[in-house]
């Protein structure tokens, strides 16, 4: 499905109500384009969690459930809808394949709408059930470095001064060990070595407002986060794109006990109620 503008043209799949591509009027690419070398994908939803399980299990009510990193929902066709030419909404709902691995009547709207040249996305979580519903959700969106050098390129945050990063361990679990990063006039020069130990987590920042710029200051977005309890920013190993990731939720961390409710960043929605959460792309 397509939406577009007289500035944007912005392509998403049904199939994870994924987010494909982002042109301008000069046709150039914004989005990252899925080369499979470094990453087969390009902006995927993250729902019901966020981050790897321990063991990629968790608990509830005294069963013990599976999923993957992330969750299903980026793996999952959903229910599309033409708004206008500016707008699409897509929808998912519990099945009996999710309620196996997830066991709450859920209902997950994802809206993308063009204004001038912003892009919002909302994510609207309705919980149809009678019990309290558990979960997280959070964008992936990879943007696309045009410049072979990575470091021709920085991110400026509108509000840190000091980036104080959650490490991961080999199995993606949020370990105990912290590192902070000073920034230089409240940018971050990119460099592939940054991501040597998977993505850079954040459960503090004091921004809700990060700049992709490169040093001609062209080509370049600003994405806009309100509400988001954490975030990620992951690039894969000499990969040219950069993934700008607003979540609400986290991987376990190592010690965790496994129990769902307890899972940091986690959302637990009353029956009969929904909640929304959204982010913006600015194009420059």
């Amino acid at each position: 499905m397509t939406i577009h503008n007289n500035i944007l043209t912005v392509t998403i799949s049904r199939l994870g109500a994924e987010l494909k591509s982002i042109k301008n009027k000069a046709n150039y690419e914004y989005l990252w384009q899925a080369d499979p070398v470094f990453w087969n994908r390009t902006s995927p939803i993250l729902f019901p969690i966020v981050g790897a399980l321990k063991n990629n299990t968790y608990n509830y009510n005294q069963k013990t459930y599976t999923l993957p990193r992330h969750g299903f929902a980026r793996d999952t066709n959903f229910k599309s809808t033409q708004l206008s030419n500016t707008e699409a909404l897509f929808t998912l709902t519990a099945t009996p394949e999710t309620l196996e691995v997830y066991p709450f009547n859920f209902k997950l709207q994802i809206c993308y709408k063009l204004k001038g040249s912003l892009l919002h996305c909302t994510y609207t979580v309705f919980n149809l059930g009678n019990i309290n519903m558990p979960f997280s959700i959070g964008g992936h969106p990879a943007f696309a470095l045009k410049d072979e050098n990575i470091s021709n390129y920085s991110l400026e945050f509108n509000e840190d001064c000091i980036l104080n990063c959650l490490e991961l361990t080999s199995d993606g679990l949020i370990s105990s060990s912290k590192k902070s990063i000073s920034l230089v006039n409240q940018q971050l020069t990119l460099d592939k070595e940054l991501f040597n130990k998977d993505a850079l987590v954040f459960r503090d920042l004091k921004s809700n407002q990060i700049a992709l710029k490169n040093k001609t200051n062209t080509q370049g977005i600003i994405m806009t986060f309100n509400d988001f309890s954490h975030f990620g920013i992951w690039s894969a190993p000499n990969a040219p794109f950069i993934c700008l990731e607003p979540w609400c939720g986290i991987a376990d961390v190592e010690n965790h006990t496994q129990n769902i409710e307890d899972k940091e960043g986690i959302i637990n929605l009353q029956p009969k109620t929904s909640i929304k959460k959204s982010w913006q792309i600015e194009i420059l």
